[in-house]
């Protein structure tokens, strides 16, 4: 039962949580951006990205993850508990028996996986504080990241 479960939906699981790794691996991590007429202005654009490349290294060298890296294991396996309970509520309404139990468990692990994978590649809020900080220290007015 299980066997069969997992053979017919690994091949679209799999490619799918692939791609989503990729999308997010595709993308260049968020810069701040500085209100214009700011310090950015008198010191030019070279020194504004050298004052951001220091303040970002600044904030992984005090222990700061950049992304919040760690969390995709941990929302697959809620995931799968969530579908599997949620899944064995209908099995007991319904009255078939753990091959819907099952299919709720691989659905929900598969969902709890991707979100997982999606959040992952977001830029930890503590870390845009931290560079926030330093640039401001620096005299820059940092209004956002892009």
């Amino acid at each position: 039962m299980l066997s069969a479960i997992s053979r017919r939906f690994s091949l679209p699981l799999s490619l799918a949580l692939q791609m989503l790794l990729l999308a997010g691996c595709a993308t260049a991590p968020p810069r701040p951006l500085f209100y214009f007429g700011s310090y950015e202005e008198p010191v030019g654009k070279a020194q504004s990205d050298r004052d951001t490349d220091e303040c970002m290294a600044l904030a992984r060298q005090a222990g700061v993850q950049e992304n919040r890296d760690g969390q995709v294991g941990r929302k697959a396996a809620s995931g799968a508990l969530l579908g599997g309970i949620a899944a064995g509520a209908w099995s007991l309404i319904r009255g078939n028996g753990g091959d819907t139990l099952v299919a709720g468990a691989v659905a929900g692990g598969a969902t709890g996986a991707a979100k997982g994978a999606i959040d992952s590649t977001e830029q930890n809020p503590i870390f845009r504080r931290y560079v926030e900080r330093c640039l401001r220290e620096r005299g820059y007015d940092v209004i956002g990241w892009k």
